[in-house]
């Protein structure tokens, strides 16, 4: 399939005013944080669509876009997955994870405990799709997989932190147990498990520091 091109239609800015949305834009995301405290208010279903469609928005290896948002309101399925999740957690806390790995997340103060996944009143698991199915069943190749999937969550935690809300990039390992209690098809494997909704009021998160430009980048001009 061919595409039609059309003229484009984005932002044309001078140098001055680039940078300075730039600037703004930085210190607005060096504001997002993970959080793992959340309130159970309720976040509106077309809040959750409106994420969803941004998130899927990414560029992706020749735009097969080979991803599923599954949005989990449900509070006997968020159950599930809590006490699914938990206890692949209890195996990692308790042996699974390298004693440099428990060493590195001390600080984080993190165990295997994890009610966010009941309070939080959305769960969004993005799955990725390594293939898509024809009709007939036939294998369709998608390319890319991770680094698309991947490309779609930034923009999932970027539209996140625009609404107002906060979220918690959750990677239970291992995942599968996602895909038995959604359901989901052969051709899809859990890639991130986010709970979203609003802090609660005594909220707080570690007091860590981001990496200074220079050692986050290179300029070769």
């Amino acid at each position: 399939m061919s595409y039609p091109y059309i003229p484009f239609e984005g932002q044309q800015l001078n140098q001055e005013e680039s940078q300075r949305k730039s600037k703004e834009f930085y210190a607005f995301m060096n504001r997002r944080r993970s959080v793992r405290t959340f309130s159970d208010r309720p976040v509106s279903k077309g809040t959750i669509e409106n994420l969803i469609m941004t998130a899927s928005s990414a560029p992706s290896g020749a735009h097969k876009q080979p991803w599923t948002f599954c949005a989990v309101s449900n509070p006997v399925i968020r159950k599930k997955i809590r006490d699914a999740a938990e206890s692949e957690e209890k195996l990692n806390y308790g042996g699974r994870m390298s004693e440099s790995w428990l060493r590195d997340l001390a600080h984080l103060g993190t165990d295997w405990n994890k009610p966010f996944l009941e309070v939080a009143p959305w769960l969004i698991v993005v799955f990725k799709k390594p293939y898509d199915l024809a009709s007939d069943g036939t294998r369709l190749k998608n390319y890319y997989v991770n680094e698309s999937v991947g490309l779609a969550a930034g923009f999932l935690l970027t539209a996140i932190h625009e609404a107002g809300l906060v979220s918690l990039t959750h990677t239970p390992s291992p995942m599968n147990f996602l895909e038995r209690i959604l359901d989901r098809p052969d051709n899809e494997r859990a890639f991130l498990l986010i709970p979203v909704g609003y802090a609660a009021d005594d909220a707080t998160v570690p007091d860590i520091k981001r990496r200074p430009l220079e050692e986050v980048a290179k300029f070769y001009s």
